[in-house]
């Protein structure tokens, strides 16, 4: 049994206020499975890439127990490429450039190897590959995640409320989460989307941490404070995959056990903006990840006298 994971495998280019990437190794599945894969295996990985981008790449995520069976390799064609500069505050941004080359016309397929998975992290892509993947799937996965944007919400969005009746627990920020339901309170704004279909919602709140939603529960995280957030690039994405892999490794779908899926999650982006790319993430050890997580939760811990 497994873990899917459904995103782009690219390039990036990034500019922040502490210095400039080359082109370097990117993409929503990438930093999915890097994540991820500290807590649970195989991840079994679908995405596409062109010719240029590096086998050693994909050798060292096989090494880590992430299958390329799903990973279309488009010899004669470039991978998705993405440049962005990050301002100041390192919350906003401006794309400089998106090519989006082998993603443009990406129909995944669904290997037989990949039938029996029991959880299913659908990485930002556009909702109709999103919608293609969940129905290929010949049998229901535990859970499904899925992680959309603005963008899709602004073009896709017919496609985007079909994939949000199939899905379990959504994955927002702040702003998506309130174009998505038209409600600037986020309580208000979590009931409006869950009636749509997730039964859980997740708003990230960046430096500001992440809200969990379930019926009328509410659970905050908040985010570690850092002195530095050298590259925000796949923080998103790492949370989401520490996530998953958490819930993917104790096989426990309960608001209780998503509770602490969420402090994982926090805790492996905490590492992502520490270097460019995914840089940080390939030197961890299980020890630093432990460490990060009981930060976290000393972070939160108090006692208190009432009466």
């Amino acid at each position: 049994m497994s873990l899917i994971v459904v995103g782009s495998m690219a390039f990036d280019a990034i500019e922040t206020p502490f210095g400039k990437s080359d082109k370097i190794v990117g993409g929503a599945a990438t930093y999915i499975a890097w994540s991820a894969s500290n807590f649970t295996r195989p991840v079994k990985q679908i995405s596409v890439v062109g010719g240029d981008f590096p086998r050693e790449e994909m050798k060292i995520l096989e090494a880590r127990g992430v299958s390329m069976e799903g990973v279309q390799v488009k010899e004669n064609e470039k991978s998705f490429f993405w440049s962005g500069r990050y301002h100041l505050d390192m919350n906003t941004r401006d794309t400089l450039e998106t090519q989006l080359n082998v993603l443009g016309n990406f129909k995944p397929v669904v290997p037989d190897s990949y039938q029996d998975c029991e959880f299913l992290m659908l990485g930002n892509l556009l909702p109709s590959v999103q919608l293609s993947v969940i129905s290929q799937l010949k049998n229901k996965p535990k859970l499904v995640i899925l992680d959309t944007m603005n963008f899709w919400m602004d073009t896709a969005m017919a496609d985007l409320e079909k994939v949000l009746k199939k899905i379990d627990v959504l994955l927002v920020n702040d702003a998506e989460a309130r174009q998505l339901s038209s409600h600037y309170s986020l309580v208000s704004a979590a009931k409006a989307i869950m009636e749509m279909g997730p039964k859980y919602l997740i708003i990230k709140k960046g430096e500001h941490g992440a809200l969990l939603f379930n019926e009328d529960k509410v659970f905050f995280a908040p985010a570690l404070p850092l002195e530095v957030v050298f590259d925000p690039t796949g923080a998103g994405d790492t949370f989401a995959g520490g996530f998953i892999g958490h819930i993917a490794k104790t096989k426990d779908i309960s608001f209780e056990n998503m509770k602490s899926a969420i402090i994982v999650g926090s805790a492996m982006a905490s590492f992502c903006v520490e270097k460019f790319g995914t840089t940080r993430l390939r030197e961890l050890k299980r020890e630093d990840i432990d460490n990060r997580i009981h930060a976290f939760k000393e972070l939160t811990k108090f006692d208190i006298e009432l009466g």
